[in-house]
């Protein structure tokens, strides 16, 4: 009798099944009760399909082999694997293969029908000659010891899941259905010797694969294919398409049934960039990221672009931001993802939805650089969309945006981690040649993985890490490297590849400053405000304005202040016109002063606020003198002074206490939607996989008494007699029973003690003590030998 895949997995040990749970977590939600729904969840079609999508080209090879032997509906001894896979595969990438199917439970050992041998299965291939028992004699001598270990247990074979069939090609092997007529047929290779030179291009069309054709001159009984038909040599589908038999495809192949396995992995041409320089420059990547995060969360929170009615953010919107962050759109559309990813930016309820920065940001803004870059980093790891795709086109033509369900794809960390899972397997500072190097090794490894966009994944992972920082040069930078092994270290990783920040700049004569790398975070945030970013990289070049000049001074500084702090951060001298500057716009600003009335305007110069009230902008804002100093405005204050600047005056807020006030905006802000969980499974660590094996187990053993329970609704002596007996043997119990609600519930119990009406027992599934009245047990019986 061939043996049960439940049976099979009963005779594993607890580590065989630990490891079944690791390989396929699906399984273990929600946790089986026993090993008998494990079984059955196992040979579900859409679990086997998610299980091969892990085997490598091998692997793959050798279930196609089996399918071709029929082994998902009988087992198949492994001799007749190894003839099929002949003469190119040996024995040991098979057994590889063969312990990686059985790991996932889609092959298992089945005993072998009687009077199978190593030539059941499939029909062996009519080219080895009538004596095929002899042919096989010498195919195992010629192989060696590796072919003798094949039938260390003739009577053992090979069962598949059956669901395996809508894994694999229609056709497996590029072979058709077994043809009734033909099988032990010993006359095929008398009959394709004598087949005639049309006929034969016929065949070998069809036995070089898919085993279907078509042809309308079937019904010609004087045809090529009509007298095929007419000898069974072809099997007619229907009236226009004819099938190639199995045996006559393998006889046409002859010693190559399956065609050639490739059993090692390319390997990809690589290039030494050195582990300095691709850190170096992952470095500036990453710095060069957080600049953009900064300037896209500011000019959203100025700005915010408003979410399109069938969601996501708009063409237009996106060409703006990539502007405002001196990036492609390519670069802006996989920023707003990551930035949306980490609930850095969120749309906001209601009517008239907008994309607005969270409070979450400005939390984010203040971290060091290297705590910055990480949640970006993990963000986009972990990231269940392709913003490769933002750009292309759906099946109806439209362009798809960023933050549109267009481009979600649960499985997108899975294949992103293991492209940079590939990279880290070269030393570091070693890079790729190309991206279509390493697409062609990941594909032999998993044929099944990506789908149509399986080489565009790649070169995407690798465009959008070089951008992060976490790929350089086409190599895994030290940071990447971390962020895969230890999300935790990467900080650190980070920090030690960013180069040291400096404590000054060099000014210039054309009112510009030059950051020779990195600013310390206090001369960064002070050089921000006194002047413009013109360009941006390895060293950074800010211009001083007129406008720059007064946003400091309307964010309190004094013009003592800023020429402390240019003589104090400078190492060169600090130019002649730039002290002009400061104190030309110093003199002007804040001769004005402003306050809420909704607000007022004062002034020490009776002159100038005359002067004010004289001109046009007066009326606009309705300003009218309280006293020859002071005037007031039932316009808000800001709007006050923007107006007044907008006319050439150069006002300053001012507060109760008479200091300068800092009005300018800050950005609108929307709550954060949801709390980030970076590095999140669904996988069972090792612990919960032992735990879960043991229920299963004990599930196992509570079946087998279910059906032997006594009935001890009215024989409570039994039931004690059947306790303190488990407990006299230390054996466990399986007892059915109802609860105080009437409710029907079962349980396996270890008895510690019993009396008092009561057992008081250790439950096997999870340790746990209970305590069951007697009169409440309905039945019972005891677990185990």
């Amino acid at each position: 009798m061939p043996t049960p895949l439940v049976d099979w997995l009963r005779a594993q040990d607890d580590v065989t099944l630990a490891e079944l749970l690791r390989l396929r977590p699906d399984l273990a939600v929600p946790p089986p009760g026993d090993l008998g729904v494990l079984a059955t969840r196992a040979a579900v079609r859409a679990s086997v399909h998610r299980a091969c999508d892990e085997l490598d080209t091998v692997a793959l090879a050798v279930l196609e082999a089996l399918l071709v032997a029929d082994a998902d509906v009988r087992p198949v001894p492994r001799a007749e694997l190894l003839r099929l896979l002949r003469p190119g595969v040996p024995a040991a990438p098979v057994d590889r293969a063969l312990a990686a199917l059985r790991a996932r439970a889609i092959v298992w050992d089945s005993d072998l029908p009687p009077g199978a041998g190593v030539d059941g299965g499939v029909d062996a291939a009519p080219d080895a000659g009538a004596d095929g028992a002899a042919d096989g004699a010498a195919t195992r001598r010629r192989r060696g010891s590796a072919a003798t270990s094949t039938d260390r247990d003739p009577g053992v074979g090979l069962a598949v899941v059956p669901a395996t069939r809508d894994v694999v090609p229609r056709y497996p092997g590029g072979l058709g259905r077994s043809s009734p007529g033909l099988a032990g047929s010993t006359a095929l290779p008398e009959l394709l010797a004598a087949v005639p030179a049309d006929e034969r291009r016929v065949l070998d069309a069809l036995a070089a694969g898919p085993p279907i054709g078509r042809s309308r001159a079937g019904g010609d009984p004087d045809s090529p294919v009509g007298r095929l038909l007419a000898r069974g040599l072809l099997l007619r589908v229907d009236a226009d398409t004819v099938e190639l038999p199995r045996q006559v495809g393998l006889a046409l192949r002859g010693d190559r049934p399956l065609g050639t396995v490739a059993l090692i992995p390319p390997q990809p041409a690589t290039r030494n960039r050195g582990e300095g320089v691709v850190d170096a420059t992952a470095g500036g990547a990453a710095m060069e990221l957080l600049r953009r995060a900064d300037r896209a969360i500011a000019f959203w929170g100025e700005s915010p672009p408003p979410v399109l009615r069938s969601g996501g953010l708009g063409v237009r919107d996106l060409r703006r931001l990539a502007r405002e962050i001196d990036a492609d759109e390519r670069v802006a559309g996989l920023l707003v993802e990551i930035l949306a990813g980490a609930d850095l930016v969120a749309e906001t309820d209601g009517a008239g939805a907008e994309w607005l920065p969270t409070t979450a940001a400005d939390v984010w803004s203040v971290g060091g650089p290297e705590h910055r870059w990480v949640l970006l980093a993990r963000s986009w790891l972990d990231l269940p969309r392709l913003p490769g795709l933002i750009g292309s086109r759906d099946e109806a033509g439209r362009a798809l945006g960023p933050l549109t369900d267009a481009v979600r794809r649960p499985l997108a960390p899975r294949d992103r981690r293991r492209v940079l899972a590939g990279l880290a397997e070269l030393p570091p500072g070693t890079a790729v040649e190309s991206p279509g190097a390493l697409a062609d090794v990941l594909a032999w490894r998993a044929p099944r993985r990506g789908g149509r966009l399986r080489d565009e994944l790649v070169a995407w992972t690798l465009a959008e890490a070089t951008v992060l920082g976490v790929v350089a040069l086409d190599a895994l930078a030290t940071p990447g490297r971390a962020l895969l092994a230890d999300p935790g270290s990467a900080a650190v990783a980070l920090r030690a590849v960013l180069p040291e920040p400096v404590d000054h700049v060099l000014l210039q004569a054309d009112l510009t400053a030059v950051a020779p790398g990195p600013l310390e975070a206090s001369l960064a945030r002070e050089l921000g405000l006194l002047a413009d970013v013109e360009s941006a990289g390895g060293a950074t070049v800010y211009r001083f304005t007129e406008t720059s000049v007064r946003r400091a001074l309307d964010a309190g500084r004094s013009a003592a202040d800023v020429h402390e702090l240019l003589a104090a951060r400078s190492a060169t001298p600090v130019p002649q016109a730039l002290t002009y500057l400061v104190d030309d716009v110093a003199r002007r600003h804040g001769r004005l002063r402003g306050g809420a009335a909704t607000s007022f305007l004062r002034s020490d110069d009776d002159v100038l606020l005359s002067e004010v009230l004289a001109h046009p902008v007066a009326q606009g804002v309705e300003l009218r003198r309280l006293a020859p100093t002071v005037a007031v405005s039932p316009v808000p204050l800001a709007e006050l002074l923007d107006r007044l600047r907008e006319a050439g005056f150069s006002p300053a807020a001012e507060d109760p206490g008479g200091g300068v006030l800092d009005l300018s905006e800050r950005g609108r802000r929307t709550a954060p939607r949801r709390r980030v969980r970076l590095g999140r499974t669904d996988r069972p660590d090792a612990d919960q996989r032992v735990a879960l094996v043991a229920r299963m187990r004990a599930g196992d053993a509570t079946a087998g008494v279910r059906r032997e329970a006594t009935t001890a609704r009215n024989s409570t002596g039994t039931t004690l007699a059947t306790l303190r007996r488990a407990a006299e043997l230390r054996r466990s119990v399986w007892i059915g029973f109802v609860d105080g609600h009437g409710v029907a519930g079962e349980r396996v119990l270890e008895p510690l003690s019993v009396g008092g009406g009561v057992v008081e027992g250790r439950d096997s599934r999870d340790g746990a003590v209970h305590r069951v009245p007697l009169h409440r047990i309905t039945s019972i019986a005891l677990v185990g030998s």
